[in-house]
Formats: structure tokens, C-alpha cells, sequence
């Protein structure tokens, strides 16, 4: 499957806003979205009037990024939402935080969702004692996750550790840095979404 391979730091500048792609750079005075809050190219500073499908687009490709998700998958994560009882938009969000580099991520144990993808697919973490090397793997109630013993004593895990010691994880999840694992006690709500999306938008967007 193919994969975005340029600059993110252009994607968080398209967007009009901080999508966090790079981990603790997105933090520092390295933000290339701070220096330049402005969509890349030679007119990214002209004014631009947007349109309503402009907005949904806007809206569909910034949620679609934060996650690193390519359009195919994505938009097969919108209709098998569609097919879920209960609100169609929540349902959306909620299988894309299920996904596990998601939860790696938000777990604490990767930097970003990219990093965290990288985990996953090299091997270093386990789902329920059994490695699984699948990002989009959906996990659910009771599952433990866990980088793998011989992989959390790498330099980079414990860069990542050591850099993360105040991580305060998801009230869904409960994480264990010093062990390096963590297990699924609920379900992503709503609520637990901490950046700003309008998922209606999406919604909107695909049911055109």
C-alpha cells in the first residue's frame, strides 16, 4: 500500500492548524508550522475563500492525516461505521482510535502515531503475549499490550520512557511505563478525542 513519504510538517501548514506528526519537534521551537502558519507554495499567504465541500474535504483530509491513514482505508473505516448501530460519526472516530499504533501512541510508548506505526510493523509489540505487526489491528476490552522485553531495552524505547515519564494515558487505557504495557479497560468515547474535529463534516463529506 502506498504511503505519504514527504514533508508532514507541510501537512500540519496545509491544514491550517498543529496535527503533531513529529512528536516532541511539534513541541519545540523547531516547529516549521510556528515559523511558517501558512499553507505551503507561492500563494500561502494569499486569501482563500472556501467553499462548503472545501471545508468538509478540509476537515476529512486533516483526520485523515492525523491518523496516517491513506483514502481507500479510510473511507473503508467510514462505511463499516455507517454499518454500527449508534451515531455514525462517533463510531467513525472511535475505530480509528481502536487502531493499535493508535494505542501504542496514545499509551505513551511511541513519540507520535507514525513512530508508533513503526513499532508495530518491526515487531516490537505485543497483543495479548502474541506479536501482532498489523497498525490497523482493532483492539478491544482486556487486551494488554506490551513492548516486547527485548525491544524495551533499545536506546530509542528508553529515550522514549525517560521523555515521557509525566505521560498521563487515555481514561480508557491504563499504562504502565516502567513495565512497558498497558491494557484496554474501555471503549473510546467522544470525549476522550482531545483535539478539535467535527466529524458531522465528515459525515457530510462522504454522504454527498
Amino acid at each position: 500500500m502506498g504511503r505519504y513519504t514527504g514533508s508532514v510538517c507541510k501537512l500540519c501548514r496545509r491544514e491550517g492548524e498543529k496535527l503533531y506528526l513529529k512528536g516532541a519537534r511539534c513541541y519545540s521551537d523547531k516547529c516549521s508550522f510556528d515559523r511558517r502558519p501558512y499553507v505551503p507554495g507561492e500563494h500561502g499567504q494569499g486569501r482563500h475563500k472556501v467553499s462548503e465541500y472545501g471545508t468538509q474535504l478540509r476537515e476529512k483530509q486533516k483526520v485523515r492525516r492525523i491518523y496516517g491513514i491513506m483514502e481507500k482505508q479510510f473511507r473503508n473505516y467510514f462505511e463499516k461505521a455507517e454499518n454500527i448501530a449508534g451515531v455514525t460519526g462517533e463510531n467513525f472516530l472511535q475505530l480509528l482510535e481502536r487502531r493499535l499504533d493508535n494505542v501504542v501512541y496514545r499509551m505513551g510508548f511511541a513519540s507520535s502515531r507514525n513512530e508508533a506505526r513503526q513499532f508495530v510493523l518491526h515487531g516490537h509489540i505485543t497483543v495479548n503475549g502474541r506479536k501482532v505487526d498489523i497498525p490497523s489491528y482493532q483492539i478491544d476490552i482486556d487486551d494488554e499490550i506490551k513492548v516486547k522485553d527485548s525491544s524495551r531495552k533499545s536506546k530509542r524505547f528508553k529515550e522514549i520512557f525517560e521523555y515521557n515519564a509525566d505521560f498521563a494515558s487515555q481514561e480508557w487505557l491504563n499504562s504502565d511505563l516502567e513495565k512497558a504495557e498497558g491494557t484496554i479497560i474501555a471503549l473510546p468515547e467522544r470525549e476522550d478525542i482531545d483535539y478539535p474535529v467535527e466529524e458531522h463534516l465528515i459525515v457530510e463529506y462522504y454522504s454527498r
